[in-house]
């Protein structure tokens, strides 16, 4: 350890913090917690800018006065202090955008979750690369700016692909240490409803043996990954922004083999990975899952780059147009762009590929059943995928293919695919389409 590098407890750790100053945490599983509750004892800040995404816990920072949350993606976190009060911005940016953004803001403090050190002082970043990995290296080397790290043995040790992307920081290049004992948080893997079955049949013909794949969460994608987990394809690479406890189940099932995919053939790819505990029991010391930065997972020329890619997301709501609504309810943000529009895009860029938008054809509001399909989206709708990168959309009634449809070819074919109780009013509107 260099004479720079200290290790403190998450409490010691929060007197690095100015009543002004900035402060920089990864997306959801790369927080580090308990340095963040310990934050929470503080009351003397004058201007503490924050910058994170998708929290996965309830952190007592986020209400105290002069904190500003500035957010790339909404969780449940999210959505609560938005209710409570707290001071919480929404960044728009798809999660590849995060990287320019946290350089162009150069918070003075960046910090991350990891494993303890090994023999040589290698402390793995665990389950998030994500947008930090140059940010933290910039900090750590930068004297007027401080790198740290929140160590905990319940995290699993992750790969990257060395020399370039080691996934890994040195102790002797870091300015703080945090001991903790701090776990993921879980994800539940429900079992799949009769409706996401449904759904994910329709999705399954779609998916070639020795397909590349990339999933989003949900119960759709999960019960998709079912799907082909017991089913008799075969040969398929994995290329994903986050990796799910679906995928592990795919590649348990010795589904996955990497050796069709181009980009980085042999290995599964992710930025980050969140699930169940046994997925992260199964990730520790797991060398065929790499983690590398989300500017290269979700990179368009990448993800294009694979053979037979097939990308899995869902949407809240679509429009005859073919206009998709992802990370918003009625104007109001509700998660994040993430990766949607990259991995939609990319695989409209090869005859061979293909993008699945999946979600149910209704939702209920107040206790009435409401299209998740319209002719036209409600005033103060915020796009997230524009209409002309968008090649499948599947619901429990079957599947729209716009790749290559006329403006009224398309409406017709998503009106098909809405629910009975609608689709006369969608007909009706999809045959005087413009």
């Amino acid at each position: 350890m260099t004479a720079g590098a200290r290790v403190l407890s998450p409490i010691d750790a929060t007197a690095i913090v100015r009543p002004t100053d900035s402060l920089a945490v990864p997306l959801g599983p790369g927080v580090p917690g308990k340095f963040l509750h310990a934050l929470g004892a503080r009351d003397d800040f004058t201007r503490l800018d924050i910058f994170g995404a998708l929290l996965p816990d309830l952190y007592e920072v986020f209400v105290r006065p002069g904190v500003v949350y500035r957010s790339g993606f909404f969780g449940p976190a999210e959505r609560f202090l938005v209710s409570s009060g707290a001071n919480v911005e929404f960044v728009p940016s798809d999660f590849r955008g995060f990287e320019p953004a946290l350089e162009a803001l150069s918070p003075r403090i960046v910090s991350t979750a990891g494993t303890p050190p090994d023999s040589d002082g290698w402390m793995s970043l665990s389950l998030h690369a994500g947008a930090s990995v140059a940010e933290l290296q910039r900090a750590a080397a930068d004297p007027e700016r401080i790198c740290l790290v929140e160590t905990s043995p319940g995290y699993p040790k992750t790969f990257g692909l060395p020399p370039e992307h080691r996934h890994a920081l040195n102790i002797r290049d870091v300015d703080i240490v945090v001991e903790g004992d701090a776990t993921p948080f879980v994800l539940e893997d429900p079992p799949p409803t009769e409706l996401e079955i449904a759904i994910a049949q329709y999705a399954e013909p779609y998916i070639p043996d020795g397909a590349t794949l990339q999933t989003g969460i949900g119960g759709i994608p999960s019960a998709i990954a079912g799907i082909l987990a017991n089913g008799s394809g075969s040969g398929f690479g994995i290329h994903s922004e986050m990796f799910t406890t679906g995928l592990m189940r795919l590649c348990q099932a010795g589904k996955v083999t990497n050796e069709q995919k181009s980009a980085f053939e042999g290995y599964s790819v992710t930025t980050f990975a969140a699930g169940t505990r046994e997925l992260y029991d199964w990730l520790d010391n797991n060398d065929a899952v790499r983690f590398l930065p989300v500017g290269i997972v979700n990179s368009p020329s990448v993800i294009s780059s694979n053979n037979n890619m097939i990308t899995i997301n869902g949407a809240m709501a679509v429009d005859l147009a073919g206009q998709v609504v992802a990370d918003t309810i009625s104007g109001q943000q509700f998660s994040g762009i993430g990766g949607h529009e990259d991995f939609i895009a990319a695989a409209n860029l090869m005859l061979s590929d293909r993008s699945l938008v999946c979600l149910p054809s209704t939702t209920s509001v107040d206790g009435q059943l409401v299209s998740r399909i319209s002719p036209n989206l409600p005033p103060g709708s915020i796009v997230t995928t524009a209409r002309h990168q968008v090649d499948v959309i599947i619901t429990e009634y079957g599947t729209a293919e716009l790749q290559g449809l006329t403006v009224r070819e398309r409406a017709k074919a998503i009106a098909a695919i809405g629910h009975p109780a609608f689709r006369e009013e969608l007909d009706a509107m999809a045959a005087v389409w413009p």
